[in-house]
């Protein structure tokens, strides 16, 4: 029987927020709780992906959730709010770290953010284990971008993330890319690196609360979740608008929040593109079961960055996606090898309308699409991977 473990997780981001990295620690640690093990999150109040922070009082047991940032408040421009989370939540994490560090067998932080693991390395005592977990690579994101002030976060950004991996016992990344452009970047031993996709982690129960957004005499075409930089938001309504214009009985759909929504959804005058707020949870499941086709985009050059983390829900609901990334990137060639459309390496419209025209009217093997996610897709594997040796030693 294995020794039961507590663990600490570092991430400003859990539960109740309802997608993206949030969702994904939360569910994450309610695994490790269903492997046996004591938990406890450092972590803030709800504040993504709107980027306004939601106090709440809402526990989740056994659970220990200790959580800050309640009075905090975002500036728009996208460094200055990195700035911020990165500065506040490291003063958080800084003043917490000595109570909650004690009797810690395994310390899990997932980045980013980084700096607040980076600035308490000094203070963890030599038998705690660290088990990192990365979701984005920043230095990917900063690459490509002009300005001396780019410069300085992007010379910043290589410093504190290559301190936090190499202090790293094992590190777990969300794909083989990520795991690989870390090495080169970080020069890390490939000893401690570990790769694990993201894991399936949608209620199975179809609702009926949808029926007049996702109306069935339309063609839904759908994007849904956070909508930041790395989804090239300009150029998914410039895709959509084109569509709109060339596809006979089209309608597009956002589903998301936050300041780019906002500023899209102002500024729209297509009045066959919809702008809706996230679907509950429960919901989810309609959501996907009743798109016609999911658009899964990603900015160019950004595929070694990260992984969607929502990709194994909408490889497992059975819906027909559309996935536009780098030539040759991960998931494509996951895609070709295992027989799953629809994958195209270009932002350029007329493509774009043409690749979406194919995937409404090609029919997908759904079974095929489901086993393939159940495969490669594991929140027991994740678990397994992430500690394994740890609970060994």
């Amino acid at each position: 029987m294995k020794q039961k473990k507590h663990i600490l997780i570092i991430s400003p981001f859990f539960y109740p927020e309802p997608i993206s990295t949030g969702k994904f620690n939360t569910d994450f640690a309610l695994e490790l709780v269903k492997s046996g093990h004591s938990i406890t999150v450092l972590c803030f109040h709800p504040l993504y992906p709107g980027w306004k922070v939601k106090p709440t009082n809402q526990k989740l047991e056994p659970i220990n959730i200790i959580r800050g940032g309640k009075h905090l408040k975002f500036p728009k421009n996208n460094i200055l709010k990195r700035l911020v989370l990165e500065i506040s939540y490291t003063f958080f994490v800084f003043r917490k770290i000595v109570r909650y560090q004690k009797n810690i067998d395994i310390i899990i932080p997932i980045f980013p953010p980084s700096l607040a693991f980076y600035s308490i390395l000094p203070f963890l005592p030599k038998k705690v284990q660290k088990v990192g977990m990365v979701h984005d690579l920043q230095e990917v994101y900063s690459l490509g971008k002009a300005g001396f002030l780019h410069k300085i976060v992007r010379f910043f950004i290589h410093g504190i993330e290559k301190k936090c991996y190499q202090q790293c016992d094992r590190i777990l990344f969300l794909s083989k890319e990520m795991k690989n452009e870390a090495k080169r970047l970080y020069n890390l031993r490939p000893d401690k690196l570990l790769i694990q996709y993201p894991f399936i982690n949608i209620l199975n129960i179809i609702t009926n609360d949808l029926d007049s957004i996702l109306k069935s005499n339309k063609i839904n075409i759908v994007y849904s979740g956070a909508l930041g930089e790395k989804q090239n938001p300009a150029d998914l309504y410039r895709f959509f608008d084109q569509a709109s214009k060339k596809i006979e009985n089209t309608v597009f759909h956002f589903f998301s929040q936050g300041e780019i929504f906002n500023d899209l959804k102002n500024a729209n005058k297509n009045s066959e593109i919809y702008f809706h707020p996230l679907v509950k949870k429960e919901n989810l499941s309609e959501l996907y079961k009743k798109s016609d086709v999911q658009i899964i985009p990603q900015k160019v050059n950004s595929s070694k960055g990260s992984l969607p983390s929502k990709l194994p829900n909408l490889l497992y609901s059975g819906c027909k996606l559309l996935l536009i990334t780098d030539p040759g990137s991960e998931i494509e060639t996951l895609f070709e090898e295992n027989n799953i459309h629809f994958t195209i390496n270009s932002w350029d419209l007329e493509l774009l309308v043409e690749s979406l025209e194919k995937a409404i009217q090609t029919k997908i093997d759904e079974k095929h699409q489901k086993d393939f996610a159940q495969k490669f897709f594991s929140k027991e594997q994740m678990v397994k991977k992430v500690l394994n040796k740890v609970i060994s030693c």
